[in-house]
């Protein structure tokens, strides 16, 4: 396929762009420092790089001409605390995203996210609970951005097949097995290598399982 990767110079997006690519696929790479981007990415003939902003709607079009899916590793620095920015700048930039998918007919997104997220399947976890109540304290500009995400996606993407991709406490370890279900069903656990989010994401790519759903992906 042809992908547009979103967030792909962080850490997580780092590791979505190599397994595009060993995958087969096509990766058009969008940002604002695509310099950041490993040399030996830059170099593949399977990149494709396009440098701009998320506010910048000409920009973006001219990214997602003839792409068919946009997989997003965007999410908020909950690390950052309260330096996140205020007023949801994030969640409007996935507003814009999903106008212009729409414009170039781009039907397929999937989004990280986190169990700030909630949705209607998950059940009560005191320890989940109590890891989502520790950022919207500690963090509470950037929890206020992932619950808008969430809320921007299921409300503008009414016609976009979208999968919220919500991950607990990532960690970079090398295990890429995953459980994908929801909060308190008794197998999904409170943490996730960022190899495993990447397994799910190009699996969830082709597979198409988790269509308008919010699954919990975590480690076994």
């Amino acid at each position: 396929m042809r992908v547009l990767i979103l967030g792909a110079t962080g850490g997580i997006g780092v590791l979505l762009v190599g397994r595009a690519v060993a995958d087969g696929h096509t990766v058009v790479v969008y940002a604002r420092s695509p310099e950041k981007l490993p040399q030996n990415l830059r170099d593949s003939s399977q990149i494709i790089i396009r440098k701009g902003q998320l506010t910048d709607a000409e920009s973006l079009s001219d990214a997602l001409q003839d792409v068919d899916t946009v997989l997003s590793a965007l999410g908020p620095a909950v690390s950052r605390g309260p330096f996140h920015p205020r007023g949801e700048p994030l969640a409007h930039a996935y507003s814009l995203i999903i106008k212009v998918m729409k414009e170039r007919g781009v039907s397929r997104l999937i989004a990280l996210g986190t169990p700030s997220i909630k949705d209607p399947h998950d059940k009560h976890s005191l320890v989940m609970s109590t890891i989502v109540c520790g950022v919207a304290t500690f963090a509470s500009t950037a929890y206020k951005d992932i619950v808008a995400i969430g809320e921007t996606i299921c409300r503008e993407g009414d016609t976009i097949d979208w999968t919220i991709v919500r991950v607990p406490l990532l960690n970079s370890g090398s295990n890429e097995s995953f459980v994908a279900g929801y909060v308190g069903d008794g197998q999904t656990t409170t943490s996730l290598t960022r190899i495993a989010f990447v397994a799910f994401v190009l699996q969830e790519l082709t597979k198409k399982e988790w269509v308008k759903a919010r699954p919990l992906v975590t480690s076994p």
